[in-house]
């Protein structure tokens, strides 16, 4: 691990008092209405600052990994330590001691729903575990020198997620994030959100509140501030499609676009970063040009991205200019395809029998189709085949069912050719175990050295059988 980054007298910076409930909101945020949503490997630095040349006045870093934070100063140095400049801030950042100096707040994610935090044991998973939760942030709020905020997802029971987040400000949350889905509402199952519940929680507790869900235009925000008393909202999936939604305005698709490559060029992501966002803007005129999609999702550098973008542009000025007069959008599109517009989630109605992802999947394509994934495999080796009858057909290990191999003289897997061979001194030139004959080479070869005795034993005096040091260097 590396070395601790300064402290703030070490880089000049002057601490500052540490505000509380709505004097730090005031304060330190601003007074902020309009929030970017923490996004994992889509609010990175150049996309923040594009929300806030855009109307957004908070935003906040990507979920970290605090383990990894910890251990590794690459991780910490791609992620925050070369990142932070004076245009963006104020900012919350979802790590702890190691973030402090680099921001305004410490968020505690209490909310991704993903299974990777259940397999981690954090996020949403933790929400059950009061104890635990309360001693994490009393921690925090006394050892770091920045406030400590939450982003929670709700209970199905308004009066348990009410006592849920005034256990949360009792335990030192100075700001509080509301979800208004559970835990299970993630995915095609998310449905709408519950402003019900963040509405009894905002008059529930005594610090400030934001709202996150259901938010596809400026007319949504203020809405949802009327309708909750929230002191602001964040959102999340409506700025990925329209970054301009705090602003209350819909411009075309390749001027944001272009925006945010010019960013990017300054303050470099990772290419995955910049895919995923340009999938995002131009996802329905990627409908329409079917081909461009492909192309978007081959090409392997930040130019040829780029260029892509100013494709779909030149395509969409002839989608224009060939647009009959009096015609509308087509299909369901507030807007025509070239512009941005509110994110549609797709509701649970075809989920309701139960049924799992991929069994709809399944009966609602050939059985010869592939998944996104295996496509791109095979772009990438086209003689690849996923046909399990074309799959080869390997003997099994007569002890662990393991792949055995092919030459063993065993029969077994390679880990048990190796347990059988070495217990009974054996050979087994097939997965290259040559016990027996490298014994029988050093047998042979102390018969030809005559004054090679073997070590004494040791004697009933001898502790533990060991040579005194002196004499072992001698």
């Amino acid at each position: 691990m590396g070395p601790s980054p300064p402290g703030p007298s070490a880089r000049g910076v002057e601490l500052r008092p540490k505000l509380r409930g709505f004097e730090f909101w005031r304060r330190t945020l601003g007074a902020a209405r309009h929030v970017v949503a923490p996004m994992v490997d889509q609010s990175e630095l150049a996309w923040r600052l594009l929300s806030r040349r855009h109307g957004a006045q908070l935003c906040y870093s990507p979920m970290l990994h605090a383990q990894v934070f910890v251990r590794d100063a690459n991780y910490r140095r791609e992620n925050l330590y070369c990142e932070v400049c004076p245009e963006d801030r104020p900012l919350i950042v979802q790590a702890a001691l190691l973030a402090q100096d680099y921001c305004d707040a410490i968020d505690l994610n209490l909310g991704c729903p993903q299974m990777i935090a259940k397999r981690g044991h954090y996020g949403a998973f933790l929400q059950e575990e009061w104890g635990l939760l309360q001693r994490m942030i009393l921690l925090a709020h006394e050892r770091l020198a920045v406030p400590v905020t939450c982003k929670i997802r709700v209970f199905p029971e308004i009066d348990k997620t009410v006592r849920y987040a005034q256990m949360l400000e009792k335990a030192g949350c100075q700001l509080l994030t509301v979800h208004g889905r559970t835990k299970e509402q993630k995915g095609p199952l998310a449905g709408v959100a519950s402003w019900e519940h963040i509405k009894a929680v905002r008059k529930a507790v005594s610090i400030p509140v934001f709202a996150n869900g259901n938010i596809r235009s400026l007319q949504d925000v203020e809405r949802c501030i009327q309708d909750t008393g929230v002191q602001g909202v964040m959102s999340a999936e409506g700025l990925l499609h329209n970054p301009a939604l705090f602003e209350g305005r819909s411009p075309a698709v390749w001027e944001l676009a272009e925006e945010y490559l010019d960013i990017v060029q300054q303050h470099r992501c990772p290419l995955s970063f910049v895919r995923a966002h340009l999938f995002k803007l131009w996802h329905h005129t990627l409908q329409v040009h079917q081909q461009l999609r492909e192309e978007l999702a081959k090409v392997k550098t930040l130019e040829g991205l780029a260029a892509v973008s100013q494709a779909l542009k030149l395509r969409c000025q002839e989608d224009m200019r060939g647009q009959e007069e009096g015609a509308g959008p087509a299909g369901d599109l507030p807007f025509f395809h070239w512009i941005c517009q509110p994110s549609l989630r797709p509701g649970p109605r075809e989920h309701s029998s139960g049924r799992s992802k991929r069994a709809l999947e399944e009966e609602a394509s050939p059985v010869e189709s592939l998944s996104k994934n295996k496509q791109k495999k095979q772009l990438r080796n086209p003689r690849k085949t996923f046909d399990p009858s074309l799959k080869p057909k390997y003997a099994k290990c007569d002890q662990c069912g393991n792949p055995k191999g092919n030459r063993c003289v065993f029969n077994l897997c390679r880990g048990c050719c190796k347990k059988r061979a070495f217990r009974e001194t054996a050979d087994c030139p097939g997965h290259g175990l040559l016990f027996k004959t490298k014994l029988e080479k050093s047998l042979a070869w102390k018969g030809v050295q005559p004054g090679l005795q073997e070590p004494p034993q040791a004697g009933p005096g001898a502790a533990g059988g060991c040579s005194p040091v002196g004499s072992a260097l001698a």
